[in-house]
Formats: C-alpha cells, structure tokens, sequence
C-alpha cells in the first residue's frame, strides 16, 4: 500500500469559516471548508449527482449542501445522506504552523 503524500493547499487565515474554497491538486479539484469548529474538511470538490462544485454550497455543521439541487454531504466520510445516494472522497488533512495540507 501506498503511503499518504502530504500536500499543502494553503494557509489557514486564507480560508474563511462556512464559505468553500477549491483548489486543484495532482489534477484532482478539491473543496475545502473551515468549520465553526476551527476543523478544515475536504472533499472531492464535484457532487456525484449533478456535478455541481460543492466548494460553492452551503456549509452547516460538517455537512456541505450541493449548490445545483441541495444534495446534504457529510464532509467527513463524503457520504450523501439520505434519502439521496452517492459519496465523494473525503480527504484527511492538517494543520501545521498555519498551513494546510491535504493526504492524498
């Protein structure tokens, strides 16, 4: 098995809690979300159904709302709740000195 690699995506004070940010990493697009929390998620960054961008949706607890058709997505598993289907890869990431990184 492959070890993770450890990316950084960005800095802590450039995200903004609730709101989406997406960035683009060995091709894959990406959403990030800062949480009331303090917590960064990510996920993949294209909602299984409609395709539409969840960096662009409504963030609520640890869930994301898909922006085209209000999908409810757990932002830690990248599961889409139910009574929808479908799932999006949820990315494990840190926070060191600031900065944030993804493990791919």
């Amino acid at each position: 098995m492959k070890a993770a690699e450890k990316i950084k995506v960005t800095n802590l004070n450039e995200l903004v809690p609730l709101i989406g940010k997406k960035v683009i990493v060995n091709d894959i697009e990406i959403g990030l979300f800062l949480l009331e929390s303090g917590e960064v998620k990510a996920v993949h960054n294209i909602c299984p159904h409609k395709q539409g961008p969840l960096s662009e949706g409504t963030v609520s607890g640890e869930y994301v709302y898909c922006p085209l058709h209000d999908r409810k997505i757990d932002l830690n598993t990248g599961e889409v709740q139910a009574p929808d289907t479908g799932c999006v890869e949820a990315y494990e990431t840190e926070i060191i000195k600031g900065e944030v990184f993804i493990c791919l």
